[in-house]
């Protein structure tokens, strides 16, 4: 199986915080991704100059896609960059992964999501999307999904109504299963009414977490995936360190999940869908799908930034063939 992912083409500048104060004197909410412009980007710019902080490739299907290609799953990623210094790190971070880019590139500066980590490893996200937000239907192309089977969209796109609509559709044409994680509670809220629409006509499998399943269904985990079921084929709730549940069907499975030291969750819930597609790729059972993606989600949760480190990937490989 092989997978297009298509999302934010985002850098990640990351930061540790030892005091949750410091985000509301910058406008932000623990826990919640906010888009912010070019004037509350610099400001937040000006607090990151005088912090440690760590810069990657980022983006959530980007991460996801990487993850399945360190797994030798052939993939590709729709995106925009700008022709700059991040622009260039972004492009040459997915071939080095094994990615294929299907990038536009613009003359505007790359986006870039200023990431607050705080000590229980909560992430917080102000996020400037600069060449990012300039994704357009017209980028689009049938060219750009022959060949794959799969597709997968990131939930931070969904406020970009006529983008998704058309990439739904083409992949549709063209074949493809399509997936969607909805990324962050507070974009299902903006964005329901849309979400309702679009996941039952043309979505098969959607990933959330408890409090974007509860934003979209208003029930709790258990509950909301089945309610999440009677529009998909497949649906997934990340419910954290209490693991997941699973429902297809008549058939529902909560997983438990690893218990690891989080120094970071930035990544888990990416990884934790590219855990669960390999499985799906390598025609696994549910159960085992959803520990690959537990497995993956406990190993990038124990270091700082949403890439697992190259060195682990032969373990990983290792446990996964004892599954």
């Amino acid at each position: 199986m092989k997978v297009l992912g298509m999302g934010n083409a985002l850098v990640d500048a990351l930061v540790q915080i030892k005091d949750d104060n410091l985000l509301p004197s910058l406008d932000l909410l623990r826990g919640a991704m906010t888009l912010i412009n070019e004037e509350h980007f610099l400001k937040i710019s000006k607090m990151l100059s005088k912090m440690d902080k760590h810069i990657v490739s980022g983006g959530s299907a980007s991460n996801t896609v990487s993850g399945l290609a360190s797994l030798g799953i052939e993939t590709g990623f729709i995106g925009r960059v700008g022709k700059d210094e991040y622009g260039k790190l972004y492009k040459d971070e997915l071939v080095a992964h094994g990615v294929r880019p299907h990038l536009t590139e613009v003359n505007e500066t790359s986006g870039v999501a200023s990431t607050f980590i705080s000590e229980d490893g909560e992430r917080t996200f102000g996020t400037y999307l600069g060449a990012a937000a300039l994704l357009a239907p017209e980028d689009l192309s049938a060219e750009i999904f022959k060949g794959y089977d799969f597709f997968y969209i990131e939930g931070y796109l969904v406020q970009s109504h006529a983008l998704i609509e058309r990439a739904v559709k083409m992949a549709k044409e063209a074949g493809l299963k399509v997936a969607i994680d909805m990324a962050s509670f507070n974009i299902v809220e903006q964005n329901l009414d849309f979400l309702l629409k679009i996941i039952p006509q043309y979505v098969d499998i959607v990933f959330s977490n408890e409090e974007e399943a509860f934003a979209l269904t208003k029930l709790p985990a258990e509950e909301a995936v089945s309610k999440l079921h009677e529009m998909v084929d497949l649906a997934i709730v990340k419910t954290g360190a209490d693991g997941s549940w699973v429902q297809q069907g008549d058939y529902k499975i909560k997983v438990g999940a690893n218990k690891v030291n989080c120094k970071d969750a930035t990544g888990a819930g990416d990884l934790y869908a590219a855990g669960f597609i390999y499985g799906l790729a390598k025609n696994k059972d549910l159960e085992t799908c959803a520990k690959l993606g537990t497995l993956l989600a406990g190993e990038v949760i124990q270091v700082i930034g949403p890439k697992i480190p190259s060195n682990r990937w032969s373990y990983i490989k290792e446990e996964i063939s004892k599954m």
